[in-house]
């Protein structure tokens, strides 16, 4: 057995091969913690505040030398380094993804276009780094890291090149399909991150607790940013979660399609196929209560709170404040 100093336990009662209801309810004390409606609210009010003066959420200090696998509790090493490097892979090509949303948003709101991607010159090159490209390169690394510590090897990355920009030629539609799919995997980072959480310990469970702060921050940006950018954002992503479409809502119909190719590819390069019948129902409990958590406190973000929180001048076409997702 390794002998290492325990720091106090973030998910509540430690258990080292934990039941399904014990893992269920350091998820509740997880989400109680980190996902309150009062933090959602505080990382939404930050944004118009980071269009101004972007400074990088910092770390606190972790002590690396110290993981080891004897902190993985009740799932396999070699499970565990799967979903380590699914993860890893999946976050690896940021820049990629930085760009990409930069151009999907830089038509509609420049500063959210910044905040995201930074600032490019007219031969491409990149003058400024975007705030949520700063805090998202952190994860790569860290989670190498965590990968090198359990297995003395250093990983190699199979990431794959992201989806590049292309416009359909409505700009706002654009935008709405991509968003759907940012948010998707924003949202399931967290669900990742804190269901690990709910199933480490010690200095690798800080580890996942500082992508999972990065993560809700990030996502709820996004997701505050959609729902006052788009006066039916609550309906229209409500109807795409649940599928209910009608011939006369085919852009429905792709954004169901985009989110449906997002969920299903992060499930490949978790090797899901490869999970326990208990590792799996606990993630989809974890979906389901952060969803839950993240609705009730959208249905709390009035249009009279967002129209006070950000500056409709910054948009660059003022009549995307009036475009639903719904419409063509």
């Amino acid at each position: 057995m390794y002998n290492y100093v325990s720091v106090a336990d973030l998910a509540g009662d430690v258990c080292f091969n934990p039941t399904f209801l014990q893992t269920k309810t350091r998820i509740h004390h997880l989400i109680d913690t980190y996902l309150t409606l009062d933090i959602l609210g505080d990382r939404l009010e930050d944004l118009p505040e980071q269009f101004l003066n972007p400074q990088p959420r910092p770390w606190q200090p972790i002590e690396w030398q110290s993981i080891n696998s004897e902190q993985i509790l009740g799932i396999d090493l070699k499970a565990f380094l799967g979903i380590i490097k699914g993860a890893l892979d999946t976050e690896a090509p940021i820049r990629g993804y930085t760009q990409t949303s930069r151009q999907y948003l830089q038509p509609i709101h420049p500063a959210m276009a910044r905040f995201v991607g930074g600032v490019v010159a007219d031969d491409r090159s990149l003058l400024e780094l975007g705030l949520w490209e700063k805090e998202e390169r952190q994860h790569t690394p860290a989670l190498a890291r965590v990968y090198q510590q359990l297995t003395q090897q250093k990983i190699i990355s199979d990431s794959r090149s992201p989806k590049t920009y292309r416009s359909d030629g409505n700009a706002k539609m654009d935008l709405y399909r991509h968003g759907i799919h940012r948010i998707a995997t924003e949202y399931s980072a967290v669900c990742l991150y804190l269901w690990m959480m709910a199933r480490t310990t010690g200095s690798l469970q800080q580890v996942l607790k500082e992508l999972l702060q990065d993560e809700i921050n990030h996502l709820t940006k996004f997701w505050g940013f959609g729902k006052w950018l788009y006066s039916d954002f609550n309906l229209s992503f409500s109807t795409v979660i649940s599928n209910k479409q009608s011939t006369q809502h085919i852009n429905r119909a792709q954004a169901v399609k985009h989110l449906t190719v997002t969920l299903t590819r992060m499930m490949r390069v978790l090797h899901w196929k490869s999970w326990s019948l208990t590792h799996k129902v606990e993630l989809i409990y974890t979906f389901i209560l952060v969803w839950q958590q993240m609705w009730s406190w959208s249905n709390s973000l009035t249009p009279e709170y967002l129209a006070v929180l950000f500056d409709s001048s910054l948009i660059a076409d003022n009549d995307a404040l009036k475009t639903s997702f719904t419409s063509a």
